[in-house]
Parts: structure tokens; C-alpha cells; sequence
């Protein structure tokens, strides 16, 4: 069961997916889901996650962690009352919504919801 606040997937950005995918697979068995030429789950990591190719676009190099959330309107209020900083708002995505944003160290992480 999904927890508010518990880290729950964890996103690799991928400046080619194709190559990622075969890599995983072949190194340690991981198979994939395909969300469109940019974006693919992986399964049998121990963690749920995936390669985004659209990150490595804009530049990210960095893995992103992401965290679940019940009410993702009721988290930010809580991450932004923290102290947190949202830098991209809540938008939707194939399977959820999610926003980004910085913790006081300037590390990037996001909070997703299911619909």
C-alpha cells in the first residue's frame, strides 16, 4: 500500500532509452513498460522506476526520487510550509499528477498521485 511522504519510485534521466533498456535488461535482467518514445517503466529493480528521455533533454543528470502522496494539493501546502520550494507546478502525466520541487540543500525530488 502507497504511504503519504514515502519514497516510492525512483526516475533515471535517459539520453536514449532504446540503449538504456537494452543495458538494464542485459546487465541485470530488468524488463520495461513503454509509456511513448521518451519514457519507459522498469520492473524487477526492487523499487519501482523508470528512464525519462525528456529529462535528459532539459538537462537533468541526476536520478530524481519521487514520493507518494493521497491529496498532492494538501503535500505541496505541506513541502512549501516546510520550507520547500515547488519549481514546476502540479500537471498531469499518463497515470497521475505529480509536481518538483527543492528541499532547503537544493536537492530536486517529486510527489506523485494516482488520477
Amino acid at each position: 500500500m502507497r504511504e503519504d511522504g514515502k519514497i516510492d519510485y525512483v526516475e533515471f534521466p535517459s539520453t536514449s532509452v532504446p540503449a538504456v533498456k537494452t543495458f538494464y535488461a542485459a546487465a541485470f535482467g530488468w524488463t520495461f513498460v513503454d509509456y511513448g518514445p521518451d519514457y519507459a517503466a522498469f520492473d524487477g529493480a526492487g523499487l519501482d522506476g523508470g528512464f525519462n528521455g525528456d529529462d535528459a533533454a532539459e538537462g537533468a543528470a541526476k536520478p530524481l526520487v519521487v514520493l507518494y502522496a493521497h491529496d498532492l494539493e494538501a503535500m505541496a501546502a505541506r513541502v512549501t510550509a516546510a520550507g520547500g520550494v515547488v519549481v514546476k507546478p502540479i500537471y498531469s502525466f499518463p497515470g497521475g499528477r505529480r509536481f518538483h520541487f527543492t528541499d532547503p540543500s537544493g536537492n530536486e525530488l517529486a510527489v506523485w498521485s494516482e488520477g
